[in-house]
Formats: structure tokens, sequence, C-alpha cells
């Protein structure tokens, strides 16, 4: 068995006075959001957002559509390959906790939801550019997602994550504009109506790297299919509520950001084609820079290849060749 890493976690309240630490990855969404004039507006409204959608989906013993609110702590994890205490920020993720406001209970919710990940910007925004530069055609490295997959299962795996939570992360994103989602006549109460791709996508094959699997469901009311990638049995693992609150906080980040796939004036049908291209969408008045986005995506994956892969290239070729032996 290899030498495990050491993780180390913190969180920090996403809230209308978040404001992203000097540490943060600010290609993610709710790190984007957190900055220019409407900072505060633009958090609060994407709140809102959050909870009105899931009372309408909670929407049993909720007769006024305000029983439930959702508070968000974004996770942050950073990796210490040495053991000398010298720390690599790896993961951000988010944990969803629903406040009942009739019984003041309050029920933990999922670990996961987003995923962001610097080895990844890295993997996507300049290893894959690298390899594709000046070629015919689109080809993927050998080992693609590789090292980033171990890390990933090596976090689930570890006591630091067991200590702050009780279920295993299921992450929910985008459909892929590339692939071509068939309605199947498998419905779920909560996730809705089942979605098969015509064929695996590559954020699939990377995400299976990670140890998750994928399946595709379309909510009640939702304009298209959410991909939730998961370990064990998603549909058995979970409570309503817990999946209620994952789908409420992405489908918004989604609305915000792929408004012409999860805001368009019309729902997915029985055959459904993503595009970023589709016209027939409303946006919401929430300020997102989509362009700067995929910028920061390439800065930050350089600055992981300068500060991470390459000074710890022969341990994590080590570690890496002997992960799970």
């Amino acid at each position: 068995m290899s030498q495990a890493f050491e993780f180390s976690v913190s969180t920090i309240r996403f809230d209308e006075h978040y404001q992203p630490s000097e540490n943060t990855r600010i290609t993610t969404n709710f790190a984007n959001l957190a900055r220019g004039k409407r900072r505060e507006a633009n958090l609060r409204d994407t709140l809102r957002m959050i909870n009105n959608r899931f009372n309408a989906l909670a929407n049993w013993d909720n007769p006024t559509g305000d029983r439930y609110s959702v508070e968000l702590d974004i996770v942050s994890v950073d990796i210490d390959v040495t053991g000398n205490g010298q720390t690599f920020p790896t993961i951000e993720i988010l944990k969803t906790e629903i406040v009942d406001q009739r019984t003041n209970e309050r029920i933990p919710g999922l670990v996961g939801n987003n995923f962001s990940s610097y080895v990844r910007d890295y993997d996507f925004s300049v290893l894959l550019q690298e390899h594709n530069k000046d070629k015919q055609g689109f080809s993927i490295p050998n080992n693609f997602g590789a090292l980033h997959g171990k890390i990933f299962q090596s976090f689930v795996q570890s006591s630091t994550f067991k200590e702050h939570f009780s279920k295993l992360p299921v992450i929910c994103l985008s459909v892929s504009e590339t692939k071509i989602y068939q309605r199947t006549e498998n419905k779920h109460p909560i996730l809705g109506f089942e979605y098969v791709p015509n064929e695996s996508s590559l954020t699939e094959t990377y995400f299976k790297q990670m140890g998750l699997q994928v399946r595709y469901f379309m909510p009640a009311n939702s304009s298209a299919p959410l991909a939730f990638y998961f370990f064990g049995d998603l549909l058995n693992d979970y409570t309503n509520l817990e999946l209620i609150g994952t789908i409420s906080t992405m489908e918004t980040f989604q609305k915000i950001y792929r408004p012409e796939i999860y805001n368009a004036n019309a729902a997915a049908g029985e055959r459904f084609k993503p595009s970023l291209k589709h016209l027939d969408h409303s946006l919401t008045q929430i300020e997102y820079d989509r362009e700067e986005r995929s910028q920061l995506a390439v800065k930050q994956g350089k600055f992981t290849e300068e500060h991470f892969i390459k000074p710890y290239q022969t341990i994590l070729n080590q570690w890496s060749a002997n992960f799970g032996l």
C-alpha cells in the first residue's frame, strides 16, 4: 500500500457576506458570483433561488412554500504530500445543510454538489491542450486523469473525510453539449425522469477515474437533465431532503452560468441535445462572467503545474503507481 498523503479540511460559509479567500479557486462558480459591484445582491439572489427551488420540490407538509432554507459551506481540501506541513489546495466542494423553519431542526445535507480542483484545471487546460497542440484530430493522453482520480479516492477513503462527513459525496454537473440524451420510463419521485446518453463523454471517463459512476435525471419543472456522479446507490443511499438540497443548489448555479440549457423556455423532450447556442432562454438577474472563468482555468492549471505537478513529480508518480496495491 502506498504511503497515504495527509489531508486537511477547512470550511467557509457561502452567504451574502461571502468573500473568496486568497487561497480559494477563483474559477469556482460561487467565487465568481462574489465579485464586482453587485456581489452581495448576486449572492442574496442566488440563495433566494436555491430556497425557492428547494421548497417547490419539498412541497409536502409545506402549504406556504417557505418551510425550508438551505445553508451552504464551501469545503476546501488541502494536501500535504511530504508530511512536512506544506500543503497545496486540492479540492473544493459544497456542503448543504437544511433548516426546517417549522421545527427549528437542522438536517445535514450532502457534501459534493459543486466540484472544483486545481489538478483538474491542469489536466484539462494545460495537459490536454498541449497534447493536442498542432495535431490532426483530438486524442487523450495516456493515463489522463489517473493521478487526479487517485487523489480524490484517497481523500474520500481518508480518516479526515470520515471525521467530517457521514455520507459519501454526490457531485452534480451539467450535461454535455456533444451528446444526445434519451428519456427513459424510469421516474424517481424526487430526481424525476432518468435520461441516458448516446455515448460516454470525456467528463464521464474522467470522473470514473475518481471512482464515481453517473446517472442523468430531470427533476420536475426543470428544463434539462442534470448529471449526478456518485458512489454506491444514488436512489437508495440518500434521503429525499438530501437529494433536494443538491438539486436546488446545483440547478440554481446551472441556471446562472448555463442559462441556454438550464433556463431554457422549453423543457427537454424525450430526445434532448443540449446547446449553449440555444437562443430561446431567459437570463437571471445575476452577473456571471463565463469567458473569464475559462481564462482563469488556464491560469490556475499552469499554477498547479508550477507549484504541485513539477515539484512533486517523482513522489506523485511513485505514489500513483502504488495506489491501491
